[in-house]
């Protein structure tokens, strides 16, 4: 038996998805062939983006989404651009190390900005139109810090907590249509941003696969996989619960975070 993921027909927005997961996670449902819409500030990065993602998957049907989501107005302009999806994939965040009590109001306001409101907003606005026609798929890339709150920078791991709060919710919003809510706790991932991150907590003269050692080590020892997890892992879960195989999963966390969180049940 083999699985078969088709996602033909499909409209998908992958919110952030210029580089690294959200990159990630458009190639992987371009490869299932769903027509992706890449998101990013700057039409030049969704432009390269674009390109990229073309080259990968030859046949891609690729729309450019250039806008700034975590606002009102770039929230209005992507809804000009593509007014109905089918898969909304809020994987837009932003992370960065800070000790508690440096934490100010302005920088809490502007991760809950970022990485909570403007799901909310997309959320709000694309839910109608997948109820309407029976079907949709919407997921939250949350974080193992949701979880596991990180000592270095707990105001991530509190608006990904928040992230799994807003997904349940939405799941119940959307109970009995068709349309399937879900939030995908992700472990430690290696991308562009992590290393930066790795490197404001490591010696930074190290080699990278040393100190991506020494960060799971030191940081992260509690991970089963005892490494970073690729971005194309993460898109492997995301495709499939973007599927109609994933029909009976909704209003779940489901973890693609290599063992990272200490729990038997997600």
């Amino acid at each position: 038996m083999t699985v078969n993921i088709d996602l033909t027909g499909k409209t998908a927005l992958v919110t952030g998805s210029t580089q690294g997961i959200g990159a990630a996670i458009a190639t992987g449902l371009a490869r299932a062939g769903a027509r992706v819409a890449i998101n990013g500030r700057t039409a030049a990065s969704v432009q390269e983006a674009a390109k990229t993602l073309r080259t990968s998957v030859p046949e891609a049907d690729v729309v450019e989404v250039a806008a700034d989501v975590a606002s009102d107005e770039g929230t209005a302009r992507a809804l000009d651009l593509l007014p109905a999806v089918d898969i909304l994939v809020n994987n837009l965040g932003i992370f960065g190390s800070r000790p508690a009590l440096e934490i100010s109001d302005e920088e809490w306001r502007r991760y809950f900005e970022v990485n909570v409101l403007a799901a909310v907003r997309l959320s709000r606005s694309y839910l109608p139109g997948m109820i309407e026609r029976g079907w949709g798929r919407i997921q939250y890339i949350a974080s193992d810090s949701a979880v596991v709150i990180p000592a270095e920078m707990i105001h991530y791991g509190v608006s990904k907590t928040a992230l799994l709060g807003v997904s349940r919710g939405f799941a119940k919003a959307a109970a009995g249509t068709g349309v399937t809510v879900n939030a995908v706790i992700a472990g430690p991932t290696h991308t562009g941003g992590v290393e930066d991150f790795v490197y404001e907590l490591v010696d930074k003269s190290l080699p990278w696969d040393e100190a991506q050692h020494e960060f799971m080590r030191l940081h992260r020892p509690q991970s089963l996989l005892q490494r970073l997890i690729e971005p194309e892992e993460i898109a492997n879960l995301v495709t499939y619960l973007a599927s109609p195989l994933a029909s009976a999963t909704t209003g779940a966390a489901v973890r693609v975070d290599g063992g990272y969180v200490d729990a038997i049940i997600p």
